[in-house]
């Protein structure tokens, strides 16, 4: 049921050109895409981009080439980018940090561009927001900062005696200052973190046992690849265990998690085309602001809380951007 009509206002004042779209050239330009997962399990935010490159002008196989590759895990990444370098693609698009880190190591010419980079300053791959410099920029979210609200609101969802589980991912180079940045939060909540490390989609079901016997009482699993693809395994182990879950991603709680705390990601995705015509027209990706979510959605799935036996307090469903019967 929509609560509120969600715009993520960054993007929506994009002005989106009537005229001076892409003209057909001699040279096709080749955009290479380094995914992490199974295709279908980005076919949203793949469809999102293809929206936006036709709002551009771009239509694939006439005068845009998508060069898609798909790591099973984090460490193929490294492989495809460089199959990416040596085909000499125009822009590499790395979705999060996860994939940037693996293509910046193999180029610092071909611009680089990431759809939903959690802390892009704070780890190193832009100097700046406006300037970020070198060969990347991209479009970015405050992750600390919405994992820090989704501990806040879980909690306010759960209070009873607030253990909460966090399932956070060593092979994403964000998540350690996430976790620092729940640390701080929960200090301040007098609420105790169950910390359950993960690398794949096979650490799960451990994940969850280890939450399970230090008596978490809900679990807050922040943005990563492999979370926001792997959504089904997860909200299925949120149910098996009756345990309230929260994510970063509305697509997990689509899947059955209980709620999800974060931007609209299909509309960063569609954003990424804006960079990549400025790019094929000549524009340095290190002139090139990062742009960031400014809006973000309360989106919660009531028959999961039906499903597990958590009753959500009347004022947080009242506040939800959407919630799902």
């Amino acid at each position: 049921m929509r609560r509120r009509e969600f715009i993520t206002t960054a993007f929506c004042a994009l002005a989106w050109p009537l005229e001076g779209l892409a003209q057909p050239t001699s040279r096709v330009p080749r955009i290479g895409f380094l995914g992490l997962g199974q295709a279908t399990e980005w076919k949203d935010q793949i469809d999102a981009l293809r929206a936006g490159l036709k709002r551009f002008g771009y239509v694939e196989g006439s005068n845009l080439l998508l060069e898609f590759r798909w790591a099973a895990e984090v460490s193929e990444l490294h492989k495809f980018a460089e199959q990416l370098s040596r085909l000499n693609v125009d822009i590499i698009i790395a979705p999060a940090s996860t994939q940037v880190e693996p293509a910046l190591q193999v180029t610092k010419t071909i611009p680089i561009v990431f759809a939903q980079h959690a802390d892009p300053v704070g780890i190193g791959h832009v100097r700046s927001l406006a300037r970020p410099g070198g060969n990347v920029t991209g479009v970015s979210m405050l992750l600390t900062e919405m994992a820090a609200k989704g501990l806040e609101i879980l909690t306010e969802a759960i209070p009873e005696a607030p253990r909460v589980g966090v399932m956070w991912n060593s092979t994403t180079p964000t998540h350690a200052r996430v976790v620092l940045a729940l640390e701080e939060a929960a200090a301040r909540k007098n609420i105790t973190l169950v910390r359950a490390p993960i690398r794949t989609a096979d650490d799960f079901d451990r994940a969850f046992d280890l939450m399970v016997s230090e008596k978490a009482n809900s679990v807050l699993v922040p943005s990563s690849p492999v979370t926001n693809t792997r959504r089904q395994s997860l909200a299925d182990l949120g149910i098996k265990h009756r345990l309230p879950t929260m994510f970063t991603n509305r697509a997990n709680v689509e899947a059955g998690g209980l709620m999800s705390y974060g931007p609209n990601f299909n509309n960063m995705y569609r954003y990424v085309a804006f960079y990549v015509d400025k790019i094929l027209k000549g524009a340095e990706p290190g002139d090139l602001p990062v742009e960031q979510a400014s809006k973000y959605e309360l989106v919660l799935n009531m028959a999961t809380a039906r499903a597990i036996g958590t009753d959500l307090p009347s004022i947080l469903i009242a506040r939800a951007d959407e919630v799902i019967e």
